[in-house]
């Protein structure tokens, strides 16, 4: 049996909010698909997916304060940042080299670089991808100008470790008033750049660059201090069927059609604001405060939120394959629709596999080397 180091004791998982997270990757995957297939933005399926990054910013706030805000007496600065880089980034590690080994199988008129790109030049993208450093446009590798451009969603995993940072070394030494303001504000320059944007949605936050950069950190503060806060205010909704109910409430969000036309793109970043303001946190209330019954609904929920980051972080090099094929051939979906299922389940079947043979003996490992105690570590071997 495991033990944790002094007094850390893991706490029981919100078992809601992880199939929530589960529920929202599945629809990343999705809009990914459909994504290849959209002429602009007025024209893709499941519009708002891209939300779904958002939603999982204020998950991660809220579960890292329920997680760690009573731990700080017993736990340094140190073993935060080891317990959260045990946690996440051994598949930021095995999401650049699945990146790296598909790279070139998606050369394609809608990957322009990718043809001239020396080996060792990848090589290099695939190791700095390693650490999460950002690669700067002028070593784009693919011609999307990314700063992962071997496995691009982890442009959020960038942003999420400086979340994690600034909650370590500052904000959760804030007081609820203190964290409320610095809340209100995040959401009044969330609100300001919903209002003002020219494109009118929150796309963007995967390239280094100052506007790439700007959306970004406005994507990140609010959502995820907001998520801490609605922690530590304890204000949970009780509801029956809360996961259902939940799930349903995120899909329809995210599959929401764009609002407004090219003359009224402050309306759908008004739409957009209010979802990450307002019912993103509703929902993560009525997850929090809902309970499961039936093993039926436990075990959908273990599995998506076993799943869900996996999926999250390796299925993106497979949306690069799809979408050169696509783009090459210029197939509409009707046409590439089995490709796009064989994309789809792959997806599953890859996370599965990467949860169960890399990325759960990699933690435990990990776990035992880096967070155990040397007298813990010697009951376990005995």
């Amino acid at each position: 049996m495991n033990q944790s180091p002094a007094g850390l004791n893991s706490k029981p998982h919100y078992a809601i909010l992880d199939g929530l997270r589960g529920v929202a990757a599945i629809i990343v995957v999705a809009f990914h698909l459909l994504e290849a297939h959209a002429t602009n933005a007025f024209t893709q399926i499941i519009n708002h997916g891209y939300l779904a990054v958002d939603f999982f910013f204020l998950l991660s706030g809220f579960v890292v304060g329920y997680a760690y805000d009573d731990r700080w007496g017993k736990m340094s600065s140190w073993n935060f940042f080891k317990r959260r880089l045990i946690r996440l980034h051994p598949m930021v590690v095995l999401g650049s080299l699945i990146g790296a080994v598909c790279f070139y199988f998606g050369a394609s008129t809608v990957f322009p670089l990718i043809h001239d790109t020396p080996v060792w030049k990848m090589l290099a993208v695939m190791l700095v991808g390693c650490t999460l450093i950002p690669i700067l446009p002028s070593m784009d590798i693919r011609g999307w100008q990314e700063m992962h451009p071997l496995n691009g969603p982890a442009w959020s995993l960038f942003f999420e470790y400086v979340a994690n940072i600034l909650y370590a070394l500052v904000v959760r030494k804030f007081s609820r008033t203190l964290l409320a303001l610095f809340v209100m504000i995040a959401g009044g320059v969330l609100l300001h750049f919903a209002l003002t944007s020219h494109e009118g949605d929150f796309i963007g936050g995967w390239t280094v660059d100052g506007p790439q950069l700007r959306i970004g950190f406005t994507r990140m503060m609010y959502p995820f201090f907001a998520g801490l806060l609605l922690f530590r205010m304890g204000k949970l909704i009780r509801i029956k069927h809360a996961f259902w109910v939940c799930s349903g409430l995120i899909a329809i969000i995210l599959a929401m059609p764009r609002i407004g036309g090219p003359d009224h793109v402050w309306m759908n970043g008004l739409y957009e604001a209010f979802c990450i303001i307002v019912l993103f946190p509703l929902i993560v209330a009525l997850g929090a405060g809902g309970s499961l019954h039936g093993k039926y609904s436990t075990r959908i929920c273990g599995f998506l939120g076993d799943i869900s980051y996996p999926i999250y972080i390796t299925h993106y090099p497979l949306i690069y394959l799809y979408t050169a094929w696509v783009g090459d051939k210029h197939l509409s979906l009707a046409q590439s629709y089995p490709g796009a299922l064989l994309v789809f389940f792959g997806s599953f079947a890859l996370a599965y596999a990467c949860l169960k043979l890399y990325d759960e003996p990699a933690r435990n490992w990990l776990k035992r080397r880096f967070l155990m105690e040397p007298k813990a570590i010697r009951s376990v071997r005995q």
